[in-house]
Parts: C-alpha cells; sequence; structure tokens
C-alpha cells in the first residue's frame, strides 16, 4: 500500500495500512491530530490494543525510536493508553461489525 505515511520513520505498512483504514491518510493529518487520537480511531475501527503499539506511534510522531520510551515517560503514557483502551472498549466492536456489513464506513 503506497502511502506518505511510510515516510514517518518507525511507521511501516502495516500500520499504515491501519491508519488509512481508521481513515487517516497522511502524515499532515497524523501530526495534526496526534498519535493518542489516531490509536483511539484505529481502536474504534477493531485493532486489538496493544500497548507497545501506542508507544511507538507516539515515538514515531516524535522522530524517535520505539524503544526510546521509558521510565517516567512510559508510565505518562501507559495511564492515557489505559484510559483510551477503556474509552473505545464499548465502541469498538459494535462499529467494526456495522463496518463489516455496510450500515458504515
Amino acid at each position: 500500500m503506497e502511502s506518505d505515511l511510510t515516510t514517518i520513520k518507525g511507521i511501516g505498512v502495516a500500520v499504515a495500512g491501519q491508519l488509512i483504514a481508521a481513515g487517516i491518510r497522511t502524515s499532515e493529518e497524523l501530526h495534526a491530530i496526534g498519535a493518542h487520537e489516531a490509536y483511539g480511531r484505529m481502536l474504534q475501527n477493531g485493532l486489538r490494543p496493544h500497548f507497545i503499539g501506542y508507544y511507538a506511534l507516539e515515538m514515531a510522531l516524535q522522530g524517535r525510536s520505539w524503544n526510546d520510551c521509558t521510565g517516567v515517560e512510559k508510565d505518562r503514557l501507559r495511564v492515557r493508553f489505559d484510559q483510551l483502551k477503556s474509552e473505545c472498549a464499548g465502541d469498538a466492536g459494535l462499529i467494526h461489525e456495522l463496518r463489516a456489513i455496510g450500515v458504515m464506513i
């Protein structure tokens, strides 16, 4: 899948595909909404939550390697991830199923 999202170091073809499926089509849009909102959209689109994927996206948008996240920063991101996961838990499955049957795009 050709996408300028993959020009962001740390975002490969698979993550770009997940972002596009969640309605985020350009690197400019991704930078504008940020990693937290983007990951939330990905969860609402049916992505299974995974903390490393969450903070790897955050690090990519900062121009840093995923394994550069440590200590207090990782603890802060974990709190945000858990909140986001909780917020999206109820809606994600329903939205994914509605899209699967063509009710939502």
